[in-house]
């Protein structure tokens, strides 16, 4: 019917004026809770990695409680060697010991520095030796007698007289270290001079000589000589 009006909706004014947009405080709260959910996960994560670390640290101190346990074992067949656990030394006491102002060795104790060193080696490279020993650092020490550079001269002389006498001709009672073994001496053992630093209750103790055995961190693979031909060893030209 043309004369039928036509029914128009008016909006309220209420429904005019309500906002098309999130509020605010809505869009303040989704963004906490990403927030949280985001710190939640990289928590986790850092907590994960924490712990896989704190497990390796764990088994590394084991497997190092269990090789200096190996080498206790070992000295057994050496009177007066001695593992210092805490320090992690190897102590040859009186059957290293050191005139005064000398870094000769006799020959008893030349055979026993040779002697033992197979001792070492079977050690330091068996499969848990290869995965935790670094190196064998040979320690010179000395008295407090005399200058301390003197003495750290010395003190490092003494050091390298061992690793001389490990290399040294053998007694026709020894057996001779082989070359392999010769070559495993070079790759694992250094030397170190500490003057009178670390001396004993006497001059006597003092002069003497410590293996301090380093081990490897987590992750850290043993060092391998470079730059250096097998066999070419020289000789020790050391002279008191």
């Amino acid at each position: 019917m043309l004369g039928a009006k036509i029914a128009i909706r008016r909006r309220t004014k209420d429904e005019a004026e309500k906002p098309f947009w999130i509020s605010f405080a809505d869009l303040m709260s989704a963004l906490m809770v990403l927030f949280l959910v985001v710190m939640s996960v990289a928590l986790l994560s850092v907590t994960k990695t924490l712990s896989e670390r704190e497990l390796q640290e764990q088994q590394l101190n084991q497997d190092i409680d269990l090789i200096l346990a190996r080498f206790v074992e070992a000295t057994k067949r050496f009177p007066g060697i001695t593992v210092n656990s805490n320090r992690r030394v190897i102590d040859f006491g009186r059957r290293a010991q050191f005139g005064f102002n000398s870094s000769s060795l006799t020959q008893e104790q030349q055979r026993l520095l040779r002697e033992f060193v197979p001792e070492i080696l079977t050690r330091a490279n068996d499969e848990l030796g290869r995965r935790v020993l670094k190196r064998v650092v040979v320690e010179g020490f000395a008295d407090k007698t005399g200058s301390y550079l003197s003495n750290l001269n010395l003190s490092l002389q003494r050091s390298q007289r061992v690793l001389c006498a490990m290399f040294g001709k053998p007694l026709p009672t020894e057996r001779a270290l082989t070359e392999e073994e010769r070559e495993q001496i070079r790759a694992l053992f250094l030397v170190g001079g500490y003057s009178f630093n670390a001396a004993k209750d006497t001059d006597e103790e003092s002069r003497r000589v410590e293996m301090r055995l380093e081990f490897l961190g987590i992750g850290e693979q043993r060092p391998t000589p470079t730059g250096t031909s097998r066999g070419n060893l020289g000789v020790c030209a050391l002279s008191d």
